[in-house]
């Protein structure tokens, strides 16, 4: 009778994760010659997939443990596609990313830039963070500051957001919103800092992904004192960006609702598109309110021929549809009763 050989339920992820490491480290020597991003994805992959076989095999038993343990180590650009975003996920597939790996470590915690996007929406970043001690929530605070070639931005507006894996270890992705002052390339600069002071800084060559389509859209309507504007759409395999601005002769920035501004759309099947809306950026210039705002949708594919644009209003109470293909929306303002009506818009995409 063939002896069962016993396991500890101490699985040794120290181990597994020297080894990983080692085989990053040697692909990383072995990738310098090569090109493209897409390239050193694959050999990181094949390296890190590579040490841990070394190791797993050496026994004919994988036990529950080792296997659930394995499941939360992140190999080396898999942090986009272990998130919920389907942009990031449209990316990873297209193969878009830039494979970074580059590891700082700072009083016990090892902060890994993972991989980054740069398209017409965001400049996305995925971390992978492993610390010596346990990690509370919030440690990093908001997530990581950035430069453009060495300069602050004038406007930087984002999210971060962290995914615990261990009580020592998590990923995060940075998002960072495109504006019109970002070149199609540049040095971007990032530095994370801890609740203790700490401070982890990455300098990384990124570029804009190419295929980018821009639809001139050209559409306006007057809506009371405030004009919006929808100049243009850009779309990618990673998503949509709408372009939005407004011109609101009402100077009070309580009364007006150029920030509340938000847009539906439908494809020509009337299926909609799922959006993530938000993030206006509202100026007192003269006698006049000046908002802008890249409205962000999910990818779309080829099936998709045209779109309606739908305005509505946030944070009002929808009053009513005016007609029966319901091209035109009325909202009531909550504090007055004051009604505001929006016309829906075509947009051919072929």
């Amino acid at each position: 009778m063939k002896k069962q050989r016993n396991f500890s339920d101490d699985f040794p992820k120290a181990d597994v994760r020297l080894a990983i490491q080692k085989g990053i480290k040697q692909a990383t020597e072995e990738t310098k010659s090569f090109k493209t991003s897409r390239t050193r994805k694959i050999v990181y992959t094949l390296a890190s997939i590579a040490a841990t076989i070394l190791i797993l095999f050496g026994s004919s038993y994988i036990s529950p443990t080792i296997a659930s343990s394995l499941s939360q180590i992140p190999i080396i650009g898999t942090v986009f596609e272990q998130s919920n975003r389907a942009d990031l996920h449209e990316a990873q597939k297209h193969g878009l990313t830039n494979i970074i790996g580059e590891t700082k470590t700072v009083d016990g915690i090892s902060v890994t830039v993972d991989e980054v996007l740069y398209d017409q929406n965001n400049i996305s970043i995925g971390l992978f963070i492993e610390s010596d001690e346990p990690l509370p929530e919030h440690y990093f605070g908001s997530g990581m500051d950035m430069t453009i070639d060495g300069n602050y931005p004038s406007y930087l507006a984002g999210e971060y957001g962290e995914e615990s894996l261990t009580e020592t270890s998590m990923t995060a992705i940075q998002q960072i919103v495109i504006t019109e002052e970002m070149p199609d390339a540049f040095e971007l600069g990032l530095s994370l800092k801890g609740e203790k002071g700490e401070q982890w800084d990455f300098s990384l060559p990124i570029e804009k992904i190419n295929d980018v389509k821009k639809v001139f859209v050209n559409h306006t309507q007057m809506v009371d004192e405030l004009e919006i504007s929808v100049p243009d759409l850009t779309i990618s395999e990673t998503g949509i960006a709408l372009s939005y601005e407004g011109v609101d002769g009402e100077t009070d920035f309580a009364e007006s609702f150029g920030d509340d501004v938000e847009f539906r759309l439908t494809d020509q099947d009337g299926r909609e598109i799922p959006g993530r809306t938000g993030g206006v950026m509202g100026e007192l210039v003269g006698d006049k309110i000046i908002y802008t705002s890249k409205k962000q949708f999910d990818p779309i594919d080829e099936s998709v021929t045209s779109l309606t644009i739908t305005p509505y209003l946030e944070t009002y109470d929808e009053y009513g549809v005016i007609s029966e293909d319901q091209t035109i929306k009325q909202y009531k303002r909550k504090n007055n009763g004051e009604t505001v009506t929006f016309k829906s818009f075509i947009v051919d995409l072929e």
